[in-house]
């Protein structure tokens, strides 16, 4: 697996922060019925059982946000990505329809109520750490403008910033013609559960997206 370290200046101002992650070669294609009628089923679900005015006090999302608040930032205007998720769901809205190693990141993130990102190795180069973005940097975000990303959590490799639970970069997104890919789970919260949701995203990588070479890892330092 890739090298991924998670810098000491996060780590003190997150310290049950884990990263949770799934390297594997996939063939990237649309969404088969039956992937989709897993989303439709965990969407229901959430729809069934949850408030939307509860969802930021979920676990995970309520030590994200602390998280965020320690680094100076707005929980509420840089949302994680995974409560922007389940607010969408809330709101009748579903979730965007991509590609099947997106829809099996989304229905993951859905599932741990954490956010998660999925990245294509060949645009990435050297090791990666999970650090605080610094002043004045900022990316264009998958279907946004710029992110300033100063005083986020985000990803970096020898290239700059590329990604964080908030909205990640256009330069290592998921495409047709990804053909090996890194998803990261971004626990605030600890590593209780998380190789439980690696082994569920295994599988569903190896049943809707071909997988092979899997490598799973949870990183915490």
């Amino acid at each position: 697996m890739i090298e991924i370290k998670i810098s000491p200046e996060l780590k003190a101002q997150s310290p049950l922060l884990c990263l949770g992650c799934v390297q594997a070669k996939v063939k990237v294609e649309a969404s088969p019925k039956e992937l989709l009628a897993l989303i439709d089923q965990k969407n229901r679900e959430i729809m069934g059982t949850m408030d939307i005015e509860k969802v930021s006090g979920l676990d995970q999302l309520a030590a994200s946000r602390e998280t965020y608040k320690r680094l100076g930032k707005n929980p509420g205007r840089y949302r994680n990505s995974a409560e922007a998720l389940m607010r969408r769901v809330l709101q009748g809205k579903g979730i965007y329809i991509i590609n099947n190693v997106v829809e099996i990141n989304n229905l993951i993130s859905l599932k741990a109520a954490c956010s998660v990102g999925s990245y294509d190795l060949a645009h990435i180069k050297g090791a990666i750490q999970f650090t605080i973005g610094k002043e004045g940097e900022q990316y264009k975000g998958i279907g946004k403008e710029l992110i300033n990303v100063e005083n986020l959590p985000i990803l970096e490799d020898d290239l700059g910033k590329f990604g964080s639970p908030t909205s990640d970069s256009e330069r290592a997104m998921i495409t047709a013609d990804s053909k090996e890919i890194l998803m990261i789970m971004f626990s605030f919260g600890g590593r209780v559960g998380i190789m439980d949701y690696l082994t569920e995203a295994k599988q569903l990588l190896v049943q809707y997206a071909s997988a092979q070479d899997v490598e799973m890892a949870v990183i915490e330092g």
